[in-house]
């Protein structure tokens, strides 16, 4: 357990075992020993690993092993192996800690629900308006009319579909990844990236969930899903209100703000506005040149819409606690900071848990 949890930390880190030697006070040998299970790092040496590879000294020894199965990345084809390691490393962690924390709820009480696709979907979608009408009916089947959706995070994991946001530093190389843990469906966003582009990856994730053996040969599954997702964050009746149903021009602060109410790139709004016959191809061709030359591909101008978040396994853990699945320490453990800090964080000013 220990031998094999190093070398995915390790790996994680982006450390040699030179590097990691060094950071030690160890040899490269000595670390290899380690890894083979030939030796066992004395306690100060543990308590190093621990500080150098950023992680608890109970990551170590944790019992529960998770696989990620089905793994797909959304990246840059030039996204270097290191960082993907890194991701990894930190996206096993927290499903870890996820599938730990589950185990202490009873067989009877189920804290997330089963995902489940509404039993009304097509069954084949050949054109460009099946994902249109694909994405209308999720939105009825989930109640969300065709208003702006104000949390996609809490949107999908009320569904079943766990998100993990990792703080791996991942620069323009990587916008998330989905993969399943115990066949359940989970979605990765980086926590570095703007919330248009965390929700389009939510939704673009959504769209393979659901589409998936729906589609004819004929369509590329990626540009599918990326339809899907311009589709279920902005609906196309949504954009003739805003937009009109024809227009020869649009204006940058009309693009701006729409992606402030629904959460989509003023560049996503475009194609949406392309893609529902608002403006003409060659219009939308010609304000892409624009974007381009302004450099709002790279950056778009205006507030940045609002980083996306996810608290669903922070409130399980003090739901957990506060049912005595777990106690402090575990708490503390499963939310991966130090039990004096949780303390603090728990008492929130003074109330406790017990009101009699």
């Amino acid at each position: 357990m220990f031998a094999e949890r190093l070398i995915r930390a390790r790996k994680a880190a982006g450390l040699s075992m030179s590097a990691l030697g060094a950071e030690v006070g160890v040899s490269a040998n000595a670390i290899k020993k380690y890894e083979h299970g030939d030796n066992m790092p004395t306690s100060s040496n543990l308590l190093k690993l621990s500080k150098a590879l950023q992680v608890r000294t109970e990551y170590f020894f944790r019992p529960t092993k998770v696989e990620l199965k089905h793994v797909e990345y959304r990246k840059h084809a030039s996204t270097p192996k290191k960082l993907l390691n890194k991701i990894d490393g930190d996206v096993l962690e927290q499903a870890e800690r996820w599938s730990e924390l589950l185990s202490f709820y009873p067989d009877s009480v189920r804290p997330i629900p089963q995902f489940s696709l509404p039993e009304s979907l097509p069954d084949q979608i050949s054109t460009p308006e099946g994902i249109e009408t694909i994405a209308d009916l999720m939105r009825q089947q989930w109640d969300l009319g065709f208003n702006p959706i104000p949390d996609m995070v809490d949107t999908l994991e009320s569904r079943g579909i766990m998100i993990i946001s990792t703080c791996v530093k991942v620069s323009k190389k990587f916008d998330g990844l989905a993969c399943s843990i115990n066949d359940s469906p989970v979605v990765v966003i980086s926590s570095h990236k703007p919330g248009d582009r965390q929700r389009f990856t939510l939704a673009h994730e959504l769209g393979h969930l659901v589409l998936s053996n729906r589609l004819t040969a004929d369509i590329n599954e990626e540009k599918a899903c990326n339809h899907f997702a311009g589709a279920f964050l902005l609906p196309q009746q949504s954009l003739l209100k805003h937009l009109g149903p024809h227009r020869s021009a649009l204006e940058a602060q009309e693009l701006y703000m729409l992606k402030q109410e629904f959460g989509m790139s003023m560049m996503g709004i475009l194609h949406r506005a392309g893609q529902c016959g608002v403006i003409s191809k060659n219009l939308q061709r010609n304000y892409i040149i624009q974007f381009g030359k302004l450099g709002w591909r790279t950056e778009e101008p205006g507030e940045p819409y609002p980083n996306e978040k996810t608290y669903l396994l922070k409130q399980l853990v003090y739901r957990a606690l506060g049912e005595e699945y777990i106690g402090e320490s575990k708490a503390a453990e499963l939310l991966g900071i130090s039990l004096s800090r949780f303390k603090k964080e728990r008492r929130l000013g003074g109330m406790s848990a017990a009101v009699n």
